[in-house]
């Protein structure tokens, strides 16, 4: 990817940029990754910024977001189609690539989440789903809970800044889908195409 064709996205971090070269993941699982790592600087920082007393590991989540579809890299159809059989595998792949196991949690736990969920499962899983404007009442009524249970103030008021910031992050996925779109789901298939456009271009 390009400097220019980046909307700006925050760079994902160096141990993840290398595990993906290493893998050969398909263009369009980095951006996807790099997308929703971005929204996940914008959720913590937000979240920080509203809920000073909500305790959680900034960089985990990070790690968590830039990371949480890595199984994707073994089980490519679920770029572009359903299924389940990333999560386990992405958790594998991180822990054989030597990341400790409370960050190679998020791959598997990225889509399921319930009362018993950390802070930091629940803002990964959280910015999986408003990257793409995608929202989950469920999910953000138990940020909500934990939000209220360090004294961030009354449920009103946090589901209502809650609202307010995910509104304000949702926003952006016109773009974000758009550019995660120019990426091919296959890496081969990625060359090729970029080779005829080429070609054509010269003619």
């Amino acid at each position: 990817m390009t400097d220019e064709d980046d909307l700006r996205l925050c760079p994902l971090p160096d141990e993840v940029a290398l595990l993906l070269a290493e893998l050969a993941a398909p263009p369009r699982l980095v951006a996807h990754l790099r997308l929703v790592h971005d929204v996940a600087v914008r959720l913590v920082d937000g979240s920080a910024a509203l809920w000073p007393g909500l305790e959680f590991d900034r960089a985990a989540v990070l790690f968590g977001a830039a990371t949480h579809d890595v199984g994707k890299a073994v089980h490519r159809a679920e770029l572009s189609g359903p299924g389940s059989a990333h999560e386990a595998a992405g958790r594998e792949l991180l822990l054989a690539a030597g990341v400790a196991p409370q960050l190679a949690r998020f791959a598997a736990g990225h889509a399921s989440w319930g009362p018993h969920s950390g802070v930091e499962d629940l803002l990964v899983s959280l910015a999986d789903k408003v990257w793409k404007n995608k929202r989950v009442p469920d999910l953000e009524d138990l940020l909500v809970g934990a939000v209220v249970r360090a004294g961030g103030g009354e449920r009103w008021e946090v589901f209502l800044a809650l609202d307010e910031l995910l509104t304000a992050i949702g926003d952006g996925a016109e773009e974000r889908l758009a550019y995660q779109a120019l990426f091919a789901a296959d890496r081969a298939f990625f060359a090729a195409e970029r080779a005829f456009f080429a070609a054509e271009r010269a003619d």
